[in-house]
C-alpha cells in the first residue's frame, strides 16, 4: 500500500515549533538578549523552511478540494497502531521519526488521507478485481506467533525446547529480538497473505494451528513459527480494504495533482529564497 506522509523527522519538529510564534514582534525575552519573530522565522527557513512551507501549501490546496473526518484519522491512527504493535509501539515509532505527540502525528495523518482521497480521486475498481483480489489474499487470515533470532544455532535450540513442550510464549520473551512481539508471547495478530515476506508467508499458510515450524530464514533473522488460528472471511466484510488497496494501485502520482492545483491556484511565493519551493518533487517516507 501507498504511503503519503511526509518528512516525519524535520517536518514534524517544525510544524510544531511554526505553531508557537507569537504576534508579538518579541517572542523570547532574557537577561541574555531577546529572539525576535525575523530572527526566529530566518532560523526556522535555515532549518527546513523549505519542507515547511511546501507542505502548508499543498495542505491548504488538498484541503480546498477535499474533506477528511476526525473518523477518518481516528480509523487510520488505530490501522497504524495495529501495525506498530499497539500504543507503546505507536510511540517508539513517533520517538524513530521525531513526532512530538500524536497530535503532531494526527496532522500528518490527516495529510497523508487529503493526499490518498486527491491521487484516488476517479479511479474505479470493478467488482471483478476485488472478487480476485479477496480469493488469491483475503480470504483466509491467519493468527499466528514467533520467536525471532539472530543465528540457525540459536534457532535449532528454541525449536528444541518447543519440541520438548516448553512455552512458546515464555521461550518468546526470553529470545526473541522483536520489539514488538516479544512481550507478548510473540504474539503477530490476524493477517493475510501477501502481508509477511515470501519466505515467512509460504512457511505460515502451510501450518496447520498449533504447529510450530522449523526456523525459517529471512532478511531479519531466523524465525520459529506457530499457528495459533485460522479463519475464514466474506467478501463484504473485507470489500473495503481491498477497493482502497486497488485504488492506491491505481493512483496519480501526487506530484501531478499538486501541479494541477497549484496552477488553477495561481499561487505566489514572496520570500525570494523561498520563491521555488513548490518547483521541489514530493517527498514520501513512512516505512
Amino acid at each position: 500500500m501507498k504511503k503519503w506522509l511526509v518528512n516525519f523527522g524535520v517536518v514534524a519538529g517544525l510544524l510544531s515549533l511554526t505553531a508557537c510564534n507569537s504576534g508579538a514582534d518579541t517572542i523570547v525575552q532574557s537577561n541574555l538578549g531577546d529572539i525576535t519573530k525575523e530572527e526566529f522565522y530566518s532560523e526556522l527557513k535555515a532549518q527546513g523552511g523549505d519542507k515547511v512551507l511546501k507542505q502548508m501549501v499543498e495542505t491548504m490546496l488538498l484541503e480546498k478540494e477535499y474533506n477528511v473526518t476526525d473518523k477518518e484519522i481516528d480509523a487510520k491512527v488505530n490501522d497504524y497502531k495495529q501495525q506498530f504493535g499497539g500504543d507503546e509501539g505507536l510511540k517508539q515509532a513517533f520517538q524513530q521519526r521525531g513526532i512530538v505527540d500524536e497530535q503532531a502525528f494526527k496532522k500528518l495523518v490527516e495529510r497523508e488521507l487529503l493526499a490518498q482521497k486527491a491521487t484516488t480521486d476517479g479511479v474505479d475498481v470493478s467488482e471483478e478485481e476485488m472478487k480476485k483480489e479477496f480469493e488469491e489474499k483475503y480470504k483466509e487470515e491467519i493468527k499466528a506467533s514467533h520467536i525471532l533470532v539472530t543465528d540457525e544455532k540459536t534457532a535449532k535450540e528454541v525449536k528444541g525446547k518447543t519440541d520438548k513442550g516448553e512455552d512458546f510464549a515464555g521461550l518468546a520473551s526470553e529470545y526473541s529480538i522483536d520489539p514488538i512481539s516479544k512481550d507478548k508471547g510473540g504474539d503477530l495478530g490476524y493477517f493475510s497473505k501477501g502481508m509477511m515476506v515470501p519466505e515467512f508467508d509460504s512457511v505460515v499458510f502451510s501450518l496447520e494451528v498449533n504447529k510450530v515450524s522449523d526456523p525459517v530464514k529471512t532478511q531479519y533473522g531466523y524465525h520459529i513459527i506457530k499457528v495459533t488460528d485460522k479463519k475464514t472471511n466474506t467478501f463484504e466484510d473485507k470489500k473495503d480494504k481491498i477497493e482502497e488497496k486497488l485504488k492506491f494501485a491505481k493512483a496519480k502520482p501526487i506530484d501531478t495533482v499538486i501541479s494541477k492545483l497549484q496552477k488553477e491556484a495561481d499561487i505566489i511565493i514572496k520570500d525570494k529564497e523561498l520563491e521555488d519551493v513548490l518547483e521541489k518533487p514530493q517527498q514520501t517516507e513512512m516505512k
